[in-house]
């Protein structure tokens, strides 16, 4: 019933959402999903209509519970606000930010635009957030309601902050929301902050990950972009074996432009910025393969990048992922097409013969 009624409404409140600016229709959901997880009997029904409470999808991972495998990826709760909305909507752990050290506007508007021939999105939203210390103080409020899931720190590097000195940055944001989160990601692979990609290269991703490790008791993870060759894929993961990264989250958004149905006319008065969705789902898998095949076992995989179907999410956790995340996905899909994906997941489980999601991942590949 819930499953028809969204196939119905969810396309007319999209089209809705749609007449507004991008950046303005997301202020305005986002203030309204923070509500809703503070409010007692609104979060209560969210959870009953969203949330998948089935043991056959619950995971543990790097020495966290994760209740369900679908997390929300960074960039849509940048301001950690909303970190008691997630677990009722049916994710089953989120990402908050990216935040950066120091407190940034992030780069001029417009910096959010639709795809929605490709059901994607394009961003160069510079990671616009408050900064580490007021992020930290969102991250230490209570979080009452049926489901709690984990929280990860997405942490980047502050644009004004010289590439030598990302190591203090990083550290500061690690230092600070380290005790407050379940995990922390280190984010060197958007494609919108300049020099921040360069980071991803071993020689200045060392220091950056050791000092993380160094300065947090908690699960340190690395964010990817899809666009690194498979040669440096390779490098990153065996840094990740080699300094005990407990994960590798694959992959960021590309800046790449091929295959897509939208105009190309369309397409470049956009702009820069990193593309998500769809578009990037072939190249999101083959890195996940890869990884699998070089460090799966030793290193947690989250893939993220163009989930949208059961059938998709499904070849991810047997391609090797531990985990998956949604953003570009739940934008055009809605919270109830959240909910059925893991029940379709919990379905794939039961019919293979699966005791739990732990036995299905990499099962392809072994």
């Amino acid at each position: 019933m819930l499953s028809t009624l969204n196939r119905i409404l969810y396309p007319l409140v999209l089209k809705a959402m749609f007449l507004l600016d991008p950046e303005r229709i997301h202020a305005i959901t986002a203030q309204v999903i923070r509500r809703c997880g503070y409010a007692p009997g609104v979060r209560s029904l969210m959870a009953k209509l969203f949330a998948t409470d089935d043991p056959i999808l619950r995971n543990e991972v790097f020495g966290v519970s994760f209740p369900a495998p679908i997390g929300l990826a960074a960039g849509f709760d940048k301001n950690a606000s909303s970190v008691n909305a997630w677990g009722q909507m049916g994710f089953g752990f989120a990402e908050i930010g990216t935040i950066t050290g120091q407190a940034q506007p992030g780069n001029p508007a417009p910096r959010l635009f639709r795809l929605p021939a490709d059901r994607a999105l394009i961003n160069r939203m510079g990671f616009n957030n408050p900064g580490a210390d007021a992020a930290a103080r969102s991250l230490a409020q209570p979080r009452p309601g049926p489901v709690r899931v984990p929280i990860g720190a997405n942490i980047g590097k502050t644009k004004v902050v010289p590439v030598e000195d990302a190591v203090d940055d990083y550290r500061h944001s690690a230092r600070t929301l380290g005790p407050l989160a379940d995990f922390v990601v280190v984010n060197v692979s958007s494609p919108n902050t300049p020099g921040l990609r360069d980071l991803q290269a071993v020689d200045s991703l060392r220091p950056i990950l050791a000092t993380v490790l160094d300065v947090v008791d908690k699960p340190v993870l690395v964010k990817i972009a899809p666009d690194l060759s498979d040669e440096d894929v390779d490098a990153v993961a065996d840094l990740a074996v080699e300094l005990g990264v407990a994960g590798i989250v694959a992959t960021n958004t590309t800046i790449r432009r091929d295959s897509l149905v939208t105009p190309r006319a369309e397409v470049e008065a956009c702009g820069a910025g990193g593309l998500s969705g769809p578009p990037v789902a072939d190249r999101s898998l083959e890195v996940l393969r890869r990884l699998y095949r070089r460090v799966g076992g030793r290193v947690a995989l989250v893939s993220v990048g163009g989930i949208e179907t059961v059938d998709q999410a499904w070849e991810r956790i047997c391609a090797g992922a531990d985990l998956l995340q949604m953003y570009t996905g739940f934008i055009y899909g809605g919270p109830v097409r959240l909910r059925e994906l893991h029940e379709g997941i919990a379905a794939r489980l039961r019919a293979g013969g699966y005791s739990s999601i732990r036995e299905a991942v990499g099962s392809a590949a072994q």
